[in-house]
């Protein structure tokens, strides 16, 4: 390495991140001229844990492998399951499910949002954040009992029902939700401070987020027009009238902007479902998981979460797998950091709201506890295991 290259480190530790992950920054002055990224600080094992668990207790695990995302997890794993059974919930369970997923939605978006202004040291979007998104808590609160991990989803449908009393205060809540984002969005388009900050910031252009294969607001803001609930329905998102929200200059302003957006739309999908609650039932009984695999995708906050489940008749999965957007999205900061300074690399860094913990899943010891394992272990053993399932599908 040159004289004139410094490596400057961001985390495994670091005030920007809420979670670890290290990014180390190769700078020629102020000028970030490359990145390395390293995972792998955050192992709990959630795909092997899986299968120590029954059906109905994966759920509860899942739902744990990010408090933001505790209800996308859970939802595409019954959803992967159903997947298997071939089944569809009822439809009130549906739009039960919409309901909560597209609260989560506003929530992590706020949440977002709050940090985003936090970081670039407009603290006044992080105080409006905040005050906006506690309604959003205590509508959970009102529907689940949790103000986060809701344990509504299940195998067939939802655990809970939604009281007919409470359709006003959730209808009520987001009514009063509309002008706080009018303002958020006021702030975003009109704030010289925000525009400074991220205008041309850490721009992802729409073939470098192809190529990268990134998912969500990271994807809409470079100009892809992809969305599960609207390319792969599920639930009932395809009877309900909501638009797509995407920019085209992938900056760090245009995935704010998406946010902000995307919130209206949140909003303009729950109210539907509410108008749709019919009397009716919330599941379907499963008794038995025959053997066979599934699929389950949802479009989470990040982007789309893919769930992979295989059965061989027991009441455990033989094999689950799990896709988290950031696992993709992450990726892309190799290409969006380069050529700008320090301090924009960090809030690029921050733009495509990274969740580690989705991210990492990996499984250290052997069953008796005895061998830590590498890197390289793990591959094998995953190539074992594929080759063992292609011989028993033969």
């Amino acid at each position: 390495m040159s004289k004139e290259r410094k490596i400057i480190p961001i985390g495994p530790y670091h005030p920007l991140q809420e979670e670890p992950e290290f990014f180390r920054l190769i700078v020629e002055g102020e000028k970030v001229i490359d990145v390395d990224i390293e995972i792998g600080y955050n192992h709990r094992g959630i795909e092997k844990l899986s299968e120590t668990k029954h059906w109905d207790q994966v759920t509860f695990l899942v739902e744990r492998i990010c408090g933001i995302c505790s209800t996308s997890h859970p939802l595409a794993y019954v959803l992967a399951v159903e997947d298997l059974l071939g089944i569809k919930p009822p439809p009130r369970a549906s739009f039960i499910r919409m309901i909560i997923a597209e609260l989560e939605r506003i929530h992590s978006h706020l949440l977002w949002l709050g940090l985003a202004g936090h970081f670039i040291g407009y603290n006044t979007v992080w105080m409006w954040a905040w005050k906006a998104r506690e309604p959003v808590l205590d509508l959970f609160e009102l529907i689940t009992g949790n103000r986060n991990h809701y344990a509504m989803m299940k195998i067939g449908g939802v655990r809970r029902d939604i009281k007919e009393e409470d359709y006003s205060v959730i209808k009520k809540t987001i009514k009063e939700l509309y002008p706080q984002l009018d303002l958020f969005k006021k702030a975003v388009r009109d704030d010289p401070v925000i525009h400074k900050r991220t205008k041309g910031v850490g721009v992802l252009t729409k073939q470098e987020a192809i190529s990268y294969g990134v998912a969500g607001p990271t994807a809409r803001a470079s100009g892809l027009k992809i969305d599960v609930r609207r390319d792969e329905p599920y639930c009932l998102y395809e009877e309900i009238d909501w638009q797509v929200i995407t920019t085209e200059k992938g900056d760090v302003y245009d995935k704010i902007l998406v946010r902000v957006l995307e919130m209206y739309e949140s909003c303009r999908i729950i109210e539907q479902c509410v108008d749709r609650l019919k009397p009716g039932p919330i599941e379907v009984e499963v008794r038995e998981i025959p053997p066979g695999e599934g699929i389950g995708r949802a479009e989470a906050p990040r982007g789309e979460v893919f769930h992979y489940i295989r059965s061989d008749g027991t009441n455990q999965p033989v094999r689950h797998k799990v896709r988290a957007p950031s696992y993709m999205n992450v990726a892309s900061n190799k290409f969006a950091v380069k050529g700008y300074s320090i301090s924009d690399a960090a809030i690029t860094l921050a733009a495509v709201d990274p969740c580690y913990c989705c991210t990492e899943r990996a499984v250290a010891y052997n069953k008796n506890r005895e061998k830590i394992f590498t890197g390289q272990d793990l591959i094998k053993l995953s190539q074992e295991k594929t080759k063992k399932l292609e011989a028993e599908l033969k």
